[in-house]
């Protein structure tokens, strides 16, 4: 019987997850196969039920249904509770369906090989206050950041995402605006600068100004189509340590991976399958 997972979101505009995981599926002598589900929202709950067959192994979730599948879990890992997002499913031995988080977990990976040296007592900015930087902001007090600056255009909502996090860890956490002078002066103190916004994707320009930033600050940019936004433009420029989302997909798709199947190691087999399309700006699902 070959076992399914499936994709859920709307729209789904890339296949950069499929690819990777038809090819560990190969490589690891697997019969499953990924697929993409673009529904409506009141589709999506049958889709969950469905996934509590026994020839599934689970599901991964993308915007904008992370909260609404969270709540059709039969249970769900505390970590993702915290962060408020569940983007992947596990369809357990019973039948039920555990939800759980992988894009903080791959978030740290990738920023770590990113900066070359753990997030332990490191000095943070972000840009943004939506699903991805909860994630962002979660990895980073989670492994012991020594102070995360939040920066967003409505500081109601990085004030929201600092309050849910107060308690994580035992650095500090501030929101501002983006254009307060405070975000500005936390620039000037960071070791990483991380752009979770749209913008250099969706939006033209930039969140951070990375002439604020010392010299020896890391630049991490979730946004991997383009590969190259304006903000990796200017940072590579200064001389700065730059990556973009492309390595946390990975890990974060290698994580989940592992959780479906016990089989480890595969980041490598994924990070050959998508190459071609993380290039190729115009890859679409």
């Amino acid at each position: 019987m070959t076992q399914r997972i499936a994709l859920i979101g709307k729209p789904l505009r890339r296949r950069h997850s499929q690819v990777m995981h038809d090819a560990a599926f190969a490589a690891a002598g697997i019969d499953a196969r990924y697929e993409l589900l673009e529904l409506e929202a009141d589709a999506v709950e049958g889709a969950v039920n469905e996934a509590r067959g026994p020839d599934w192994l689970g599901l991964q979730v993308t915007a904008p249904y992370k909260r609404l599948v969270a709540g059709l879990c039969d249970l769900v890992e505390a970590d993702a509770a915290t962060i408020g997002a569940v983007n992947s499913v596990a369809r357990t031995a019973t039948g039920d369906l555990l939800g759980f988080n992988t894009d903080a977990p791959g978030f740290r990976a990738a920023v770590e090989l990113a900066m070359g040296r753990p997030l332990a007592g490191v000095d943070v900015v972000v840009a943004g206050a939506g699903g991805a930087a909860h994630a962002v902001v979660f990895a980073c007090l989670s492994a012991g950041a020594g102070r995360v600056t939040i920066g967003n255009r409505t500081v109601s909502f990085a004030r929201e995402l600092a309050k849910r996090f107060v308690d994580i860890g035992a650095g500090s956490i501030t929101a501002v605006a983006l254009r307060d002078p405070a975000f500005a002066a936390a620039l000037r103190s960071a070791d990483l600068a991380v752009n979770a916004t749209t913008v250099g994707m969706l939006e033209s320009g930039s969140t951070i100004e990375v002439e604020q930033l010392p010299a020896g600050a890391t630049v991490f940019d979730l946004v991997y189509v383009p590969p190259e936004t304006p903000l990796l433009l200017a940072a590579r420029a200064r001389g700065l340590r730059a990556a973009n989302g492309s390595e946390m997909l990975i890990q974060q798709a290698a994580i989940a991976f592992e959780r479906w199947t016990s089989v480890s190691g595969m980041a490598g087999v994924m990070r050959a399958a998508v190459a071609p399309l993380l290039v190729d700006a115009s890859a679409r699902a």
